[in-house]
């Protein structure tokens, strides 16, 4: 008889995920989930305990934009349904998150008890997650349960979507089963639409006076900055991105142009992209926020989009064509271009920083942050104007400022801050929030702080929900002014400063940038009326929008 010990089933998942690139899972304690964390503290997994579940779901979040794929572990109900709107943000935007629940025990379920955390059937929580996971699996069988681990953490690679892992408690040290490594079928271009697609693609280049680059999301999350800086530098054309795929392409190379989103980009932006006759839209996703709230003008006859498996040209379209393959391919079929990039001026600066005793406003404080950048940070943005407002920033390297720009869900800043630190720790995150952001998760810098993390936090402080006070005003958009350059006094160690001119900004600025032991967050007092040049767009939009639909 053998007596061979094989992996249970809270090690094989540990296992397995760090195979996958997971060195930290975020998360809460609780009773259903202790047992796997007991094991997690004895296993190359570090655990990195949020203040709140859906900031641990957060923080996952930012870790899998830095690194490919990011966990958290928290309890049943209490716990995981704390963490669906941060999972379906991740949903949403395409971040791989592995979500792993804690349960009752399959013994305890069995007589159906009214215990605690529960809510309704067992079965209720995971078809919750069904909706907002691309594989949801109950490792309830330990003889299917390690071929179900590897499912899971196969498909939140290849769909770059959250999945959903439950494991009962009373299974954590059950002994699973090993089963042959199935061999995992990848998707194949048809080569034929391939060859068609980059050849017409190519007759259109040719002929083009004007072609161009826009830079989408999927290349970020398909791990494709580099193809893209390639097929650029071979072709000499000039680039946008997105605001979703903001630096997606390095935003300080000469053949960056900006951001486009329709009406809310720059002039200058705008009108390079609506007069070109061909664009290249690469990886790009046609979402209300990516395309202006729909006043992108793009003609569709003259541009080529490769995305989701597919390239459509004009009125072609070609299926089963993965879009590393086409965009490798085109590489390959271009020759090196010796055209020289032309780059849109920047508009001249009217005066020096800090103008002493002039009160500090959105345009000039982003100005100023513009210049503070560094080639190791990595920029991290709540929603809300100062997302907006941050279109103009110009990040030094490819895919550092992370946002939830799609999904525009506040409070997701400061603990996806401290998922992409704990990823990247070459890089010092700058998180850039509003006032109401920050009061929603925003002691989730306490944990930056406790593990010695140095970010700078810029509040964007302008008395409440700036974003709706600009579409409609009302009431509703105070919230109650926090003392934000204190809260080292509840937090520490933590760096606090204070700013209403520009003097003082620069002041605070200096301090931040120079304080590497411990977070900085600045409170930067700014009008209720000042507002980024892309939102004063906006808000005229959308002010036309509410008024039709009163």
């Amino acid at each position: 008889m053998s007596t061979a010990k094989f992996d249970t089933i809270g090690q094989y998942l540990l296992k397995r995920l760090y195979q996958a690139g997971v060195k930290d899972i975020f998360g809460v304690p609780g009773d259903y989930v202790l047992g796997f964390y007991d094991l997690m503290i004895k296993s190359q997994v570090r655990h990195i305990g949020t203040t709140r579940e859906d900031s641990a779901a957060f923080a996952a979040d930012g870790y899998a934009r830095c690194v490919g794929m990011g966990a958290l572990a928290v309890t049943y109900g209490v716990g995981a349904l704390n963490t669906v709107n941060a999972i379906a943000g991740a949903y949403a935007e395409s971040s791989p998150v592995v979500l792993i629940s804690g349960a009752p025990g399959v013994s305890e379920q069995k007589d159906d008890p009214l215990i605690h955390h529960r809510f309704g059937p067992f079965t209720f929580q995971r078809e919750i997650f069904e909706r907002i996971s691309c594989a949801s699996v109950v490792l309830n069988d330990p003889v299917i349960a390690f071929r179900q681990i590897d499912h899971a953490i196969e498909a939140a690679r290849r769909c770059c979507k959250p999945v959903y892992i439950e494991l009962p408690r009373d299974l954590v040290m059950a002994e699973g089963y090993p089963m042959p490594t199935e061999t995992v079928e990848r998707f194949t271009s048809d080569q034929a639409a391939l060859s068609e697609a980059i050849a017409e693609t190519m007759a259109l280049l040719a002929h083009a006076k004007s072609p161009m680059i826009v830079a989408g999301v999927e290349l970020h999350r398909r791990g494709l900055q580099a193809a893209l800086a390639e097929f650029v530098e071979r072709t000499g054309l000039p680039v946008v991105a997105t605001l979703t795929g903001k630096s997606v392409m390095s935003e300080r190379h000469p053949a960056y142009l900006g951001i486009y989103e329709g009406a809310m980009s720059s002039e200058a932006v705008r009108d390079r992209v609506e007069k070109s006759d061909l664009l290249l839209m690469l990886g790009v996703t046609l979402n209300e926020i990516d395309t202006g709230i729909y006043t992108a003008k793009l003609n569709s006859h003259s541009t080529i989009r490769a995305a989701l498996n597919e390239v459509v040209i004009s009125a072609h379209r070609y299926p089963g064509i993965a879009l590393e393959d086409f965009l490798g391919a085109l590489a390959g079929s271009v020759n090196k271009s010796a055209t020289s990039y032309v780059s849109i001026p920047e508009p001249p600066k009217n005066y020096a920083f800090p103008e002493s005793d002039r009160p500090i406003t959105t345009a000039r404080l982003v100005e100023r942050l513009n210049s503070a950048l560094s080639n190791d940070m990595i920029v991290v943005c709540d929603v809300g104007d100062c997302l907006f407002a941050a279109i103009d920033l110009r990040v030094h390297e490819q895919s550092e400022f992370l946002a939830s720009a799609f999904y525009t869900t506040m409070g997701f800043a400061v603990p996806a801050a401290l998922g992409a630190q704990i990823a990247r720790p070459d890089r010092r995150a700058l998180i850039l929030a509003g006032d109401g952001a920050f009061q929603m998760t925003g002691t989730e810098l306490s944990t930056h702080a406790r593990l010695g993390l140095n970010p700078i936090v810029v509040v964007f402080n302008n008395d409440g929900y700036s974003t709706e006070r600009c579409i409609l005003e009302g009431p509703f958009n105070d919230i109650n002014p926090w003392r934000f350059d204190r809260l080292g006094e509840l937090f520490g160690p933590l760096a606090g400063y204070d700013a209403r001119t520009e003097a003082e900004f620069e002041e605070a600025l200096f301090n931040a940038l120079n304080n590497q032991s411990m977070p900085s967050i600045i409170n930067v007092h700014l009008a209720a009326n000042d507002s980024s040049e892309a939102m004063k767009r906006l808000a005229e939009h959308l002010q036309s929008k509410i008024k039709r639909e009163v």
